[in-house]
């Protein structure tokens, strides 16, 4: 896995890449908490994730947690098909805003 982070407009993205699973999910997770700690708007970009597991997803779900606890926003954006997949089998595409790309997420925002 690698990630990259980067701001557009009000946002922080963390954009990952590759696999998401129990080896690198700890590298994933610190980057999004990372982020949010900062109470900055976190968009997580999964549209190079070939894989992800539940411990991948655990990192998504507490970046999250802690952005709603910040009163900040998190957001998904890009989600790759494998990505997808996962979260709707855990029924969590209902849970997170998910966004085509950075720009939808940016245009969205009130």
């Amino acid at each position: 896995m690698e990630s990259t982070i980067r701001t557009e407009g009000s946002y922080t993205i963390v954009a990952l890449s590759g696999e998401v699973d129990l080896y690198y999910s700890p590298k994933a997770r610190e980057q999004i908490l990372q982020q949010v700690n900062k109470k900055t708007n976190v968009l997580v970009d999964l549209s190079n994730v070939t894989y992800i597991d539940s411990s991948g997803v655990a990192s998504l779900v507490e970046g999250y947690q802690l952005a709603r606890g910040n009163k900040s926003e998190f957001g998904l954006v890009g989600v790759s098909h494998a990505a997808m997949q996962v979260l709707q089998l855990a029924r969590l595409d209902k849970v997170f805003p998910i966004y085509g790309s950075v720009s939808d997420a940016i245009k969205a925002k009130p």
